[in-house]
């Protein structure tokens, strides 16, 4: 850390002494407790590390630090600073509280649900809103006011928007301007470090333009972000990226599972899914990576005979409600992973991530992504009746897929039967395909040509014909 917890202070939920973790993305401190409900929100509502046994780039604790010493907590409590709340009775958890309903319940309403972040008025476009807040957070981020940009983008402001004007994102304007936490913030809320402005340059090229080498390392670090932690996760080392080294792929001690069939298979599926797909599946993999890690990390900083419960046990990812519902089971599936399949799905991806990144990935048009996305979406419907069975082709579907009845899915698996008898179809056994019905396609096109101009040959010979004859 780079500096000590001062002893005063608390848990931002609960008000408790001595708070060891953190709640990144919400720029809070949480005490044992209130962290054991976070855990159990997903990711996608609260980011936790703890503050001793994780490990921490130090410009994002650092930016931690300066939004919690700020107020940022003020931010998620606004009306209960309210007097009027007191008088209604609406109060925040005190350390008193029991963990399950009360302290569970408030985190949920606070974080979750948004029920005390300030409103802006109502108005018939909230896309307009979105675009003046996204606007505002552009002309915040080239200042230190970091708590102001973390207030924007509570009320909906986008850390990727491209502003038109501009022509550029609020990253690039934080880079420019040398400002490390402001990029540590926008990155947490998912800005992209290699999104290009308007004249082709990144924010980590305005970063080495602008002599502020330290936020351009930073900023390849977060590029680099996701393999980098499946990386650690297998091994415990990270890429060297100042000398160009972006990615370490792990050998398997026993690769003899790797040689079977079903791995095989698997791998040829992963390689197959488009860049959308396979991106998704990452994402998903890497939060897995997160949950069983920081599961690890609490188990062992806990007391286990007053904390470890089956209420504060996470088993699997918590469902994401943007996420549809086949992703989301996905999702969950992954915990079902022994740490050698596991492992196995891990190396696979850095493996291709690595092939696309350096600019071969196998060829996926506009055309065949719907064939693709079928193909995986019927497997996993296949594969999800088998709970023994490791997959991990259908994880990153992108359709919702609706509750089916069982009628239907022997409707469905009949048809499949008969559609996939000779198994999934690779995107290259599409595109031979697909060439080949180009091809004959032209030449029907060119024969059709050449049939009318012999048509209209014939009708000019026959009509000499006729005139020849009325002579």
């Amino acid at each position: 850390m780079s500096k000590r917890l001062r002893s005063s202070d608390v848990c931002a939920d609960c008000s408790g002494p001595d708070p060891s973790w953190a709640s990144v993305n919400r720029g809070t401190f949480i005490c044992d407790e209130c962290c054991s409900v976070h855990r159990s929100l997903g990711r996608h509502i609260s980011q936790v590390r703890h503050l001793k046994h994780t490990p921490w780039p130090p410009t994002l604790l650092q930016m931690v630090e300066t939004l919690y010493n700020n107020g940022a907590n003020s931010i998620w409590e606004h009306s209960l600073l309210d007097p009027a709340s007191i008088m209604s009775g609406r109060r925040k958890a005190n350390p008193q509280d029991k963990v399950h309903p009360n302290k569970a319940e408030f985190i949920r309403a606070k974080y979750q649900m948004l029920a005390f972040v300030h409103r802006l008025p109502c108005r018939d476009d909230d896309s307009v809103t979105a675009k003046d807040l996204s606007k505002q957070l552009h002309s915040s981020v080239r200042t230190g006011n970091l708590e102001t940009c973390l207030r924007l983008l509570s009320l909906g402001a986008q850390a990727n928007f491209f502003h038109p004007e501009k022509g550029n994102t609020p990253l690039h304007v934080a880079s420019k301007a040398g400002q490390i936490l402001q990029a540590e913030l926008l990155a947490v809320y998912g800005a992209d470090p290699g999104t290009q402005d308007s004249s082709g340059k990144t924010p980590v090229d305005y970063a080495r333009q602008g002599g502020h080498h330290e936020l351009a390392e930073r900023l390849v670090e977060i590029q680099y972000e996701l393999t980098d932690r499946l990386a650690f996760y297998l091994c415990g080392r990270k890429p060297d990226h100042k000398n160009g080294q972006h990615f370490i792929i792990p050998q398997m001690a026993d690769s003899s599972l790797d040689l079977s069939e079903l791995a095989k298979a698997a791998k040829k599926k992963l390689q197959s899914l488009n860049n959308h797909l396979f991106e998704e599946l990452a994402m998903d993999v890497y939060d897995e990576v997160d949950r069983r890690e920081t599961d690890a990390v609490w188990l062992a900083t806990q007391n286990h005979s007053t904390l470890v419960t089956e209420t504060t046990v996470v088993p699997f990812l918590p469902v994401n409600p943007e996420y549809s519902s086949t992703r989301n089971q996905g999702r969950q599936k992954l915990a079902r992973f022994n740490a050698h399949e596991f492992a196995t799905l891990v190396i696979d991806i850095l493996s291709d991530a690595k092939r696309r990144q350096q600019g071969s990935p196998l060829s996926s048009s506009k055309d065949n992504v719907e064939l693709i996305l079928k193909t995986i979406n019927n497997q996993h419907s296949i594969e999800s009746q088998d709970n023994d069975q490791p997959d991990y082709d259908s994880v990153a579907s992108d359709e919702d897929t609706d509750l089916e009845t069982t009628a239907s899915k022997a409707n469905r698996q009949k048809s499949l039967d008969s559609d996939l008898s000779d198994g999934p179809v690779t995107v290259q056994e599409f595109m031979e395909v697909k060439n080949a019905l180009v091809a004959s396609e032209a030449k029907i096109q060119q024969l059709m040509k050449v049939n009318n101009n012999l048509s209209d040959e014939l009708r000019i010979m026959q009509k000499k014909l006729l005139g020849k004859d009325a002579i």
